[in-house]
């Protein structure tokens, strides 16, 4: 138990450092396309190596049956250790120069999450919930075509940045390397949190649940 626990927070810690390097990316492209597109990279990686994503195995509770309370406390640590993961390298970012690069850009998106309604944030992350249910599902459906499956990573992390969704192991990446964590901040991020778990559920609960349930009526 303690072994998969740490390993848990390893893997999830190396997953909050993917998304803080491809958050960095996207801050440092001067056009939006590109860094989202590029921001893509945190997700494949995270997918291919197989590292914890709080946005990526949150839709699974849903399906887990006897198991939701023991994948729920899984689920807890994967939220700490990519907090973790991401604080660390926007603290890491903020003593380079990189931070010349990127320093107003990521302020601005704070201060736009702060100044935001509650309601508004709430709804952007269920969408950014569903989307993200979407890619890693499909990157693990092998019944899509190879090559469609890491298409499908990088057309739903650029929906979401492209629409801005919110994506609350992103912001705490944000947060990090804007050095404006706070309570009020914090809050946001368990908002977010919040928002994410019920759209992976939801769309997750109609990819795996629906067909169960027509085959009985059939």
């Amino acid at each position: 138990m303690f072994r998969k626990t740490i390993k848990t927070l390893l893997d999830a810690f190396f997953a909050g450092v993917f998304i803080g390097i491809a958050g960095t990316v996207y801050l440092c492209s001067a056009n939006a396309v590109t860094g989202a597109f590029l921001f893509g990279f945190g997700l494949l990686t995270i997918v291919c190596f197989q590292l914890k994503l709080y946005t990526g195995a949150i839709g699974y509770l849903v399906a887990q049956g006897s198991n939701f309370f023991r994948y729920l406390w899984e689920l807890l640590l994967i939220w700490i250790g990519n907090f973790a993961g991401c604080f660390a390298v926007g603290f890491a970012v903020r003593h380079t120069r990189t931070l010349g690069v990127i320093g107003e850009k990521v302020e601005a998106i704070v201060r736009t999450k702060i100044a935001d309604q509650p309601t508004s944030l709430l709804i952007l992350s269920i969408f950014c919930g569903m989307l993200m249910f979407t890619a890693v599902d499909a990157f693990k459906n092998d019944k899509l075509p190879a090559v469609c499956r890491p298409v499908m990573v990088f057309l739903c992390v650029m929906v979401f940045i492209l629409s801005g969704f919110e994506h609350c192991i992103a912001n705490m990446y944000y947060f990090s390397a804007a050095d404006m964590w706070s309570w009020q901040t914090l809050d946001l991020t368990l908002l977010m949190t919040l928002g994410n778990s019920i759209g992976g559920n939801l769309f997750a609960a109609l990819v795996k649940l629906s067909p169960r349930l027509a085959a009985k009526v059939d």
